[in-house]
């Protein structure tokens, strides 16, 4: 079980920018945040109606956070295994690796359709679809990084996961490496 300071560990760890050292990166609002952060920033706005206001809102980003969502959902569900204690634990860690700006019923909505989609379309299909979306190398990055940070919860990578970090890589066009690289940022990030 994932106590409160180890899923604010791991939120932490999220909203870090890439290539960013958890402890001591400056907090400089326009350096200080991930991909993560701005991409949820954007599809925590969304409209809820069919209002004309402007709401900051951006299609792409909040596409974007959904993929990253999803690379990180795959990972989590990869051994087969997500009871409601290991659901609530990931929307928690979500959650707070948002900053606030998506609450926590619109990110157990999304668990839940990705769920109904991998169910419905298997693994294979989702990745592809997954990769598909991804356009940008340093999002299809943050899609890696966001997934290896969930791998590592509970501090142990499993062959299973880490077979799914590879295909996730290769869906996303990133090299193996990328995997390892990813795996070694976050477990000196957690370390």
């Amino acid at each position: 079980m994932l106590t409160d300071e180890r899923i604010n560990m791991l939120a932490r760890v999220a909203r870090t920018p890439h290539g960013a050292d958890a402890a001591a990166h400056a907090v400089d609002a326009a350096q200080d945040r991930s991909i993560l952060t701005l991409a949820a920033a954007s599809y925590g706005s969304r409209p809820t109606d069919e209002s004309t206001v402007p709401t900051g809102f951006d299609p792409h980003a909040a596409a974007l956070f959904e993929s990253i969502v999803e690379g990180a959902y795959i990972v989590a569900t990869a051994d087969g295994v997500f009871d409601d204690e290991e659901r609530r634990a990931f929307e928690r860690i979500v959650t707070a690796a948002c900053g606030g700006s998506v609450a926590q019923r619109h990110i157990a909505d999304l668990i839940s359709d990705l769920d109904d989609q991998l169910t419905e379309d298997g693994l294979d299909t989702r990745l592809r679809r997954l990769g598909e979306t991804i356009a940008r190398r340093e999002h299809a990055q943050e899609v890696i990084r966001i997934a290896a940070l969930i791998a590592q919860c509970s501090e142990d990578v499993s062959e299973i996961e880490r077979t799914t970090l590879e295909k996730l890589a290769t869906s996303c066009k990133l090299d193996l490496a990328e995997v390892d690289a990813a795996l070694a940022d976050v477990k000196k990030a957690l370390g």
